[in-house]
């Protein structure tokens, strides 16, 4: 794909960059206490870009196989498809990255690193996947994904990172078990909050409730990430 950015228009290019980039900021600034280098979050950006890439691959295989098993006009293929492979190969990879790069990391000393860490790995998701749409979609199709898909995507890694922070704070404090089940929601809620997003912007019968179901996430997510900025402290 880099080729295309030397021979489409800038401007779309920009318009693919600046919700993701604005978002990126202010979350960086809700860090308060102790914010993270960097390098750490460049190559979580990185590593969110790579998840585009295994998530592809997983979600055509995916895909191939859900067919195989059911009819593509039916409803249980959309719900196979969009929270069994759609959900899991998205939310999963991003996770597994954030968790190779971070749960060791000598930074992630707060717990609301990781709501850091989550979103900047989401949004180097959202930030590549927005570029190939508007590439091939045009100025309105950044547009529309500037307020659905991109910080859809930042609200699922905050949820993710709200769980992640939770597991090290207990993985810290000598509880393993307990950090191994806020682990797995770490996963899970994200990758069911996903398959639905998409389950309802395909089939839902009416706008509005896809616009209800959205304006409820950003509110959602948003009211998360104050109060974890608010009450941060070490793990």
């Amino acid at each position: 794909m880099f080729p295309f950015f030397f021979i489409t228009d800038p401007v779309l290019i920009v318009a693919a960059i600046v919700p993701a980039a604005a978002l990126l900021i202010y979350i960086y600034r809700l860090d308060r206490l102790d914010p993270e280098p960097p390098g750490l979050l460049l190559s979580l950006l990185f590593l969110g870009i790579i998840s585009t890439a295994l998530a592809k691959l997983s979600e055509e295989i995916g895909s191939l196989l859900a067919g195989a098993f059911f009819d593509e006009r039916s409803r249980i293929y959309n719900l196979v498809l969009y929270f069994g492979v759609v959900g899991v190969s998205e939310e999963g990879f991003k996770y597994l990255l954030l968790k190779y790069r971070t749960w060791n990391s000598p930074d992630f000393n707060y717990q609301f690193d990781a709501i850091v860490y989550a979103v900047y790995v989401s949004l180097g998701f959202a930030l590549w996947e927005n570029i190939s749409y508007v590439l091939l979609y045009g100025f309105s199709a950044a547009l529309v994904r500037a307020v659905t898909a991109v910080p859809g995507h930042a609200c699922f890694g905050v949820f993710m990172g709200a769980w992640y922070g939770l597991a090290k704070r207990c993985d810290y404090g000598g509880q393993p078990g307990l950090s191994k089940g806020f682990r797995w929601l770490a996963f899970l809620m994200p990758t069911l909050l996903h398959g639905y997003y998409d389950y309802v912007a395909v089939g839902a019968s009416t706008t509005g409730s896809f616009v209800f179901f959205v304006a409820l996430l950003f509110l959602a997510a948003f009211l998360v990430v104050r109060g974890a900025s608010r009450r941060d402290r070490p793990v």
